[in-house]
């Protein structure tokens, strides 16, 4: 009965059913779409037990829990066994039903999925196709529908926008449009873009986006049709940066090529010339039509070498590259200089496509290099050969000289008082003398002989094939040439100059002994009175030795403490009183002995040390003074000052020092000045002998009538008294002029109403003499010489006391 009764029910079915015993699960029935689903006849298939066509383990379990009754009603996909063997895909529903009130069938719909498997298959290899085609794009994609929602995009679309990987991660088209208006430079005109593209489904657009990156991409964008009705959109965007950049730097190097400033020339591979620019124009004073298609032997040469341009093709191919130096013939014919630079251009076979050369006009440089090796061996100012020049070339002729027993002479020539000149009309009217006495020195000289400027005002001359005859006759010309005189603007005056004379191989056989023994000549020159000449001599050395010597020893002696003061007395011609104390420096060295003031106080001048001993004498005496004051036996100390020692800035603030400090009265102070310190700079010296009178310090004349004797000065400077040079009394009594000059001096200080001391008084009769005329007092060894402060005491306790 039920047989009758489902049959025609299953038959009208489309799908595949079965209908299972649920106590044995043995198929009763199956239609014919179940036959042929599995490629089976009805009878292999009813009575079997359903799990004999099953193709899975797992159906093993599933029919197990359908026995079970676990639930009435299931839906799974399987795999089925078909009458090939073959595993068959099915949709499985297995329903409880109960087709009698006291009997139940599990009803089992199959359906198919062969098929559908096949056509999913057929679409995820197309889906993979198209995501394959999408990555390997080298553009950016990105894929929408009609109202812009983001259904796809590439790889490179990320890279190209820079999307962060959390984005990639989650579906968010808001955060990435958000994105992409942040990465563009101008979000607004971007979104309004986008708006216009869901706005027109049918828009085509294709622009260019500029990112804050600095990356530049172009967009395009198309419909995606579907049965010619528009469905979404389709953007590809490509980096056009580079393409930009390259395109701009083509513009740029066409750019170059016209605006540079070095010249350039471009050939074809078989050298000839195709194109210049307007600098190789300019430098080759040719316009372009008359080089274009010459070969650039044709123009370029070396005049030392006349086969390197031929040859230059054949070791371009060789090497690519080329540099040097050639010339180029201008139009004016002027030859000039330029350093070349040819490079060989190939493409990306190798093959030759063009070279280009680079060249620029080395004239400016040859003059510097000019300029600097005449600044490397002339001197700047006069353009006389320097040290170095000199050097070479007195290096060659010695040699000559040695070999050929020839004499040569050096001239060391310093001028005079050229530092007045300076000092008084400023360094840039002294630059103008030294350039007329170069000339002058030039003019005395053979062709042969090199003058040099050492420096300042110091010049050496380097004879060749001169004896001590023609060194004395060449030294009375320069003399005289520079004796002669010099006319700069509307000045006229004169100029000497010292000259040392050293020869060779007498006084040394190379440049530096000979220039050495010349100044050493030359310092003996100035030493005694300038505006001569010398020749060099051994003795000389030695004395220069001697100074050297001596004034080390000087140095150390102020070191040691070794420097003592001697006091001279001067006495009243009137009634035989001690009227005051001249300080007299002593020295006494462990190795030279006692050594006499003229001996080390000139050289102590020259070096300038006059000026510390001169503070030391100052601060002595000063010392001794205020002891006798203090004792109750007061004494004048008188000091001298050199000139130097004067001329210190804060002289009258130390002199005001030392006796403040010592307790000294200041009367009990004299200072001596020679007549040579008070005629420079009058004024100054006239504010400081003020200031000096100001303190109370008595001030005298040294040495008066040796120097400079003005009634002038003596009017004008606050001066107490003059002491006359024992040069004018060792005359005396017998020495007319002696007479005639002391007894003017004294009428002279008795009419200014100043005090007098005579110095160098060794006879009775000077002495006797000096009264009559009315001289004040006297200091010589007739009373004694200069004493130590001790012996000087005991002397002082023998005179009368002063009236004053």
């Amino acid at each position: 009965m039920t047989r009758i009764v489902w049959r025609p029910l299953l038959e009208g079915l489309l799908e595949s059913v079965w209908l299972v015993n649920p106590v044995d699960l043995r198929i009763l029935a199956v239609n014919q779409a179940a036959c042929d689903l599995l490629g089976l006849q009805r009878q292999d298939m009813v009575g079997k037990p359903a799990i004999e066509l099953t193709a899975t383990p797992e159906d093993q379990f599933f029919w197990e829990d359908v026995a079970s009754g676990l639930t009435e009603n299931i839906h799974s996909e399987t795999l089925l066994r078909g009458a090939d063997g073959m595993a068959v895909a099915v949709e499985r529903r297995v329903s409880l039903v109960w087709p009698e009130a006291d009997r139940s069938v599990y009803l089992v719909g199959l359906r198919d999925l062969r098929r559908q498997r096949s056509t999913e298959d057929e679409l995820e290899k197309l889906v993979a196709e198209l995501r394959a085609t999408l990555e390997s794009t080298a553009d950016g994609i990105l894929v929408t529908d009609l109202n812009g929602g983001i259904r796809n995009y590439n790889r490179h679309f990320a890279e190209l926008w820079s999307v962060p990987e959390a984005l990639l991660l989650r579906r968010d088209d808001t955060a990435i449009y958000a994105h992409l208006a942040n990465q563009v430079s101008d979000a607004q005109h971007f979104r309004q873009r986008l708006q216009e593209m869901v706005d027109n489904p049918l828009l085509e657009t294709s622009d260019m986006l500029v990112l804050t990156s600095g990356r530049v991409l172009e967009r395009v964008t198309r419909p995606q049709y579907s049965r010619g009705q528009p469905t979404g959109r389709v953007a590809s965007f490509r980096d056009i940066t580079q393409s930009l950049a390259a395109q701009s730097q083509l513009k740029l190097a066409a750019k170059v090529f016209e605006s540079s400033l070095e010249s350039i020339f471009i050939t074809s591979p078989d050298f000839f010339i195709l194109a210049v620019n307007p600098a190789c124009e300019s430098l080759m004073q040719c316009p372009s039509g008359k080089l274009l298609g010459a070969l650039p032997q044709d123009i370029f040469y070396d005049p030392q070498d006349t086969e390197l341009m031929p040859g230059l093709p054949a070791k371009l191919q060789e090497q690519g590259f080329w540099r040097g130096q050639l010339w180029i013939r201008q139009q004016d014919l002027r030859a000039c200089a330029v350093q070349m630079s040819w490079v060989l251009l190939r493409d990306e076979v190798g093959q030759v496509t063009h070279s280009i050369g680079f060249f620029r006009d080395l004239t400016e440089e040859h003059e510097a290099q000019k300029r600097i090796e005449q600044l490397a061996y002339n001197d700047v100012l006069t353009g006389l050969p320097n040290r170095l020049l000199l050097s070479q070339r007195a290096e060659f002729a010695l040699r000559v000289a040695e070999r050929n027993n020839g004499e040569c002479g050096v001239f060391f020539i310093d001028l005079d008082r050229f530092k007045n000149i300076n000092d008084s009309m400023g360094h840039t009217f002294g630059d103008r003398v030294l350039v007329d006495v170069a000339q002058r020195l030039k003019g005395c000289l053979r062709e042969t002989d090199t003058l040099c400027r050492l420096g300042g005002d110091e010049f050496v001359i380097f004879l060749q094939e001169i004896d001590a005859r023609g060194a004395e006759v060449l030294a009375q010309r320069i003399l005289e040439a520079l004796g002669q005189t010099l006319h700069i603007d509307d000045m006229q005056f004169s100029i000497g100059c010292s000259i040392g004379i050293s020869l060779y191989p007498e006084d040394g056989k190379s440049l530096d002994t000979l220039i050495k023994c010349a100044d050493t000549a030359m310092y003996l020159v100035k030493a005694r009175g300038r505006g001569s000449f010398r020749f060099y001599q051994p003795q000389m050395n030695v004395n220069l030795l001697s100074h050297l010597k001596m004034d080390h020893a000087m140095r150390q002696a102020m070191d040691k403490g070794l420097f003592r003061l001697h006091y001279q007395p001067q006495i009243s011609l009137t009634n035989g009183s001690l009227l005051g104390a001249e300080a007299l420096i002593r020295w006494t060295d462990d190795e030279l002995g006692s050594i006499s003031p003229a001996m080390f106080i000139p050289l102590a001048e020259e070096s300038g040390f006059i000026t510390t001993i001169g503070t030391w004498v100052l601060e002595e005496a000063v010392r001794q003074a205020t002891l006798w004051q203090n004792r109750g036996t007061p004494v004048t100390v008188s000091i001298n000052v050199s000139a130097l020692q004067f001329q210190l800035p804060d002289f009258v603030e130390t002199v005001a020092a030392v006796i403040r400090i010592a307790g000294l009265k200041p009367q009990l102070l004299e200072l001596e000045l020679t007549e040579s310190i008070l005629i420079q700079d009058a004024n100054e010296t006239l504010s400081r002998l003020h200031a000096l009178a100001a303190l109370g310090i008595a001030l005298s004349i040294d040495d008066f009538g040796t120097g400079y004797s003005s009634l002038a000065y003596l009017k004008r400077f606050p001066i107490s008294k003059l002491k006359i040079d024992r040069s004018f009394v060792t005359g005396l009594p017998d020495d007319e002029s002696d007479r005639a000059i002391v007894s003017a001096t004294i009428g002279m200080a008795r009419g200014l109403k100043l005090k007098l001391v005579a110095e160098g008084v060794e006879t009775p009769a000077q002495r006797d003499y000096l009264a009559s005329l009315g001289c004040e007092s006297f200091q010589g060894f007739l009373c004694a010489p200069g004493l130590a402060a001790d012996k000087f005491e005991e002397l002082m306790a023998g005179l009368p006391a002063s009236q004053d």
